[in-house]
């Protein structure tokens, strides 16, 4: 099991919450995703022989964010 802090940009309120939150968490192999909206921080906790890191930043990149 892999946890990441992932910096993304964009975020301002619970819709962006609701929208990164949903995308990412419905990739295969993720088993935990909670968006900090206050500093602009997405912990993930994933199984990285299912899903890639980039794969997770691609969804969030999807959703109009922009992962640092």
């Amino acid at each position: 099991m892999e946890n990441v802090l992932l910096n993304v940009s964009g975020m301002s309120c619970g819709h962006c919450v609701s929208a990164v939150e949903g995308s990412v968490g419905k990739l295969n192999g993720v088993n935990q995703v909670k968006v900090h909206l206050e500093s602009g921080k997405v912990d993930v906790a994933f199984n990285q022989e299912k899903v890639t890191l980039e794969e997770i930043k691609e969804a969030i990149d999807d959703q109009g964010y922009d992962v640092e």
